[in-house]
């Protein structure tokens, strides 16, 4: 199929190595020297980044951000790497966790999650859901604001956030002020018009969603089946009422544009404050090609969102 790529990013397309999603090992070699060519986040200002330990069934690492020299407790956010459930890493996805805390101003725990298929569902979201709690709990020694908590992530790290909010909702847990969703993976049921069009784009297709979701939820033949826990498939969710408001966004040529849109969409009818955004001409992981301006806006983008949420005035209880 042709597609209409953003000019900037079309150049680049050549470049990008073709993953196979069969051999575990050899994807999760090729993603880790595909990354290493990427550029290094330069912080503008001083961060403090330690890495914890999370007591648990199992423990959790997690690696905390925080700007140095603030000035009382900062927002809070619980930030999930992307990876399609079965790549990625905290160091991997390093930048994204520092340009958060340097240019909204606030403190970011990057959880070590859990990756199937060794570990499939619910591993990689109890340690989320686990690194939450840990991070309400933990406030006041990370100087974080209990009011302004929130949590987000990118590709499978956006859908795992989405699937952690309704976990806190749905379990009495920590009050979240928002969810950043970035072109999520919610749905495996794998039948919007976007994820039977789309075979064959750049870095992510409808046969990789095969093998995402495939391990995430154990084996084949689960996906799609009645079976699927919600939390596991966020957009089986019935009822999404009651959760933080929400930014969601997505690219025009990415197999998981239409479920991103649509759980936008029922969130918004659910009375959840919502936004979304469709960039034009990108494709799922283009935000790797940072020279261009799209990758630019939507960063911005990104960025503007999570400012305006959690550096809002708290809303104070009223009296009669």
């Amino acid at each position: 199929m042709a597609y209409a790529f953003d000019p900037e990013l079309a150049t680049w397309i050549p470049m990008i190595p073709t993953f196979e999603y069969t051999d575990i090992a050899q994807l999760r070699n090729a993603d880790e020297a595909m990354l290493e060519h990427l550029p290094v986040y330069d912080s503008p200002i001083p961060l403090t980044i330690r890495d914890v330990v999370v007591p648990g069934e199992p423990d959790v690492p997690v690696r905390v951000y925080a700007p140095e020299g603030r000035e009382g407790p900062l927002p809070g956010m619980l930030y999930i790497h992307g990876g399609g459930f079965v790549l990625g890493n905290v160091s991997m996805f390093d930048g994204d966790a520092k340009r958060i805390a340097a240019e909204v101003g606030a403190v970011v725990v990057s959880v070590e999650y859990r990756l199937a298929p060794e570990n499939p569902f619910p591993a990689g979201l109890d340690d989320c859901y686990a690194a939450l709690v840990w991070t309400a709990e933990s406030a006041a020694e990370l100087g974080i604001d209990p009011a302004r908590l929130a949590v987000g992530g990118d590709s499978a790290g956006g859908g795992l956030a989405a699937a952690t909010a309704l976990l806190a909702r749905d379990r009495g847990g920590p009050a979240l002020c928002f969810q950043y969703l970035g072109i999520p993976e919610l749905d495996d049921r794998l039948d919007t018009p976007s994820m039977q069009a789309y075979v064959d784009t750049p870095l992510w297709h409808r046969p990789a969603a095969e093998f995402s979701w495939d391990s995430y939820l154990g084996g084949p033949g689960v996906r799609g089946t009645d079976g699927v826990s919600p939390y596991a498939a966020p957009a089986r969710m019935a009822d999404l009422s009651g959760l933080p408001p929400a930014f969601v966004n997505v690219c025009q040529f990415d197999p998981l544009r239409d479920e991103g849109i649509a759980y936008a969409q029922r969130l918004a009818q659910a009375n959840v404050p919502t936004e979304l955004v469709l960039y034009p001409g990108t494709f799922h992981g283009s935000g790797m090609i940072a020279a261009a301006a799209i990758t630019k806006r939507i960063i911005a983008d990104e960025i503007a969102a999570l400012r305006r949420a959690l550096h809002a005035p708290v809303p104070q209880p009223t009296t009669a």
